[in-house]
């Protein structure tokens, strides 16, 4: 049996058993959704058929309808794709980098994140397929086989890169969270009272039975997954930097972007995993399973990775005024200086001064400080891919190109409506999968659950009384 010091804190509260777990992670799915849940759906529905709207409008009349002019060609659109790409970093992360460093505090959290991720990268999948202008064309992203009469994509297009990486972080971050509920699917399908509700979980669990060959598999394919998606995590972001990294715009031409953009990613990643659990687990009662050690341990990744981040856009800085190229140095002079300085200082506050104070560890566990600042953590991490877009180009090398952009309602309407795709499919997945990975957190009931630690802690205690009189 798995031994676990007593100085950790349980991942577990309360004396839960396996039929309890059961019990508490299957009520959402079994049971009749409350007020709450039907009022943030029809919220997320009606900003969801906006989005429908102004996604209707921009491939009716072509991408003219958004505030793009020949100064700033680049605007909502891309500033949204990473902030969504960035978004689906955390929950990859969770699961597959985490599984192969065996920390259990993952267990009660990571199939929410995975959730999260394939949500998140369906929302900048679909900005990547409609700033083209064209989408019944997108097909031709793709390398096309001989009767289309071309053989090969424009590798040199970082549109091209974007298209491989996106799809291939979404194929496998979708096979890994599908493979990791199988178990879950079928303690469901067994369950099931009626028989629509049996025959569609049958279909989901694949036929599952949980037996010793079913259990070696499933461990294996893991690992598998696990291996291929951590590699994944760091080249999908840097591909998207790339984008940026080999273009000559000044503020945008500089090798720290990979390592920066990756580090951003897992921030604003961690702090939407935040924004989002602490909800859930207030709505379905899962404070049990989801405790103030978890939003403890994601709040330490969210300081580290927000101290990275803020070293950057100092390194940044540093760079420019070194490097002695006067362009290099204006773009960032008008970045804090210029008509955007708004923006960046909004930037600067969120991302570099609000993390800091996770320092304190009353901060850190405190669940309505962590709810408010990752909400600021997401804004700024927002205002930085657009101030890294529009800043640079608003002032490019010749003084009469230069001009100001503002975005159309079209596009601040696919922006909302895109947050209202993403919580509708986030709403529709604690409705009818389990939340919790709960056949994985069964197997940490007996080292991890209050009880069994205070056993621990008392057993040590004694050792250690008994080793003090025997000296």
């Amino acid at each position: 049996m798995m031994y676990e010091a007593p100085i950790r804190e349980p991942l577990i509260l309360g004396d839960k058993t396996n039929h309890q777990i059961t019990e508490d992670v299957c009520r959402p799915i079994e049971g009749k959704a409350n007020k709450y849940w039907w009022w943030a759906f029809g919220i997320s529905v009606a900003m969801l058929l906006w989005w429908v709207l102004c996604v209707s409008i921009t491939v009716g009349k072509g991408i003219g309808v958004w505030g793009l002019n020949n100064v700033v060609d680049w605007g909502w659109d891309i500033t949204n794709f990473v902030w969504w790409v960035g978004i689906g970093h955390a929950g990859t992360l969770i699961s597959a980098i985490l599984l192969l460093f065996r920390q259990k505090w993952r267990l009660s959290i990571n199939r929410a994140a995975e959730a999260m991720t394939i949500f998140a990268v369906i929302c900048a999948a679909s900005f990547l397929l409609t700033h083209t202008g064209r989408p019944w064309l997108d097909y031709i992203l793709f390398p096309l086989p001989n009767q289309f009469g071309s053989l090969w994509v424009n590798f040199n297009s970082p549109l091209i890169w974007d298209t491989f990486a996106v799809s291939t972080y979404f194929s496998v971050s979708l096979v890994f969270w599908y493979t990791g509920l199988i178990p879950d699917f079928a303690v469901v399908r067994d369950r099931a009272k009626t028989k629509g509700y049996k025959r569609f979980y049958s279909l989901l669990s694949f036929g599952w039975v949980g037996s010793a060959k079913n259990w070696q598999r499933f461990e294996e394919v893991s690992l598998v997954l696990a291996g291929m998606s951590t590699p994944l995590v760091l080249s999908v972001h840097t591909i998207v930097s790339m984008d940026f990294a080999t273009s000559i715009i000044p503020g945008w031409h500089t090798t720290i972007f990979p390592p920066y953009f990756v580090a951003g990613a897992i921030f604003s990643g961690f702090a939407m995993v935040q924004t989002l659990l602490i909800i859930t687990r207030k709505v379905l009662g899962l404070e049990e399973y989801i405790t103030t050690y978890h939003i403890d341990m994601m709040n330490r990744i969210i300081l580290i990775t927000g101290s990275i981040v803020g070293v950057a856009y100092i390194t940044e800085f540093f760079i420019a005024w070194y490097s002695g190229v006067e362009y290099e140095s204006y773009a960032f002079i008008n970045r804090a200086t210029g008509p955007y300085w708004w923006a960046y200082w909004s930037m600067m506050t969120c991302n570099v001064v609000t993390p800091q104070l996770f320092w304190f560890k009353k901060i850190r566990t405190s669940i309505m400080a962590t709810f408010i600042i990752s909400i600021f953590v997401n804004i700024g991490m927002w205002f930085e891919r657009f101030v890294i877009i529009v800043t640079s180009l608003h002032r490019s090398y010749v003084p009469s190109e230069w001009g100001m952009y503002h975005p159309s309602w079209v596009e601040v309407g696919i922006f909302i409506g895109s947050l209202g795709l993403f919580f509708t499919c986030f709403l529709l997945f604690v409705r009818f999968f389990p939340v919790i990975a709960m056949s994985e957190l069964k197997t940490i009931t007996k080292v991890s659950g209050t009880k069994i630690r205070k056993e621990y802690k008392d057993m040590d205690e004694a050792h250690a009384h008994a080793d003090a009189a025997h000296h």
